[in-house]
């Protein structure tokens, strides 16, 4: 049992953005980076699952006609959120 609660106002600074997954369709290859953006592994994520991104780099091939729902801390920063690097080569399982 969790009993019932308000959470306090409490400032937070957030330094690294992360994020949960909840695929509720599809399915989904994952790509998974270290912090230096190189490739690690990749897994596949199929409707109902869930999945926490919590550091390095990742990237996402739908596999076939899927739905997510994304969720993250803010605030959004926009471009300012983001670096973009080239993906791992097309076509791995």
């Amino acid at each position: 049992m969790i009993p019932p609660h308000v959470h306090k106002l409490v400032e937070r600074k957030v330094t690294l953005t992360q994020e949960v997954l909840y695929v509720k369709a599809g399915k989904v290859r994952v790509d998974f980076y270290n912090d230096d953006q190189v490739y690690v592994e990749s897994r596949t994520v199929e409707t109902g699952d869930v999945i926490l991104l919590a550091a390095g780099g990742h990237g996402f091939e739908m596999l076939e006609s899927s739905e997510l729902i994304e969720i993250k801390q803010g605030p959004y920063c926009g471009d300012e959120d983001k670096v973009h690097f080239d993906p791992i080569l097309k076509n791995i399982k």
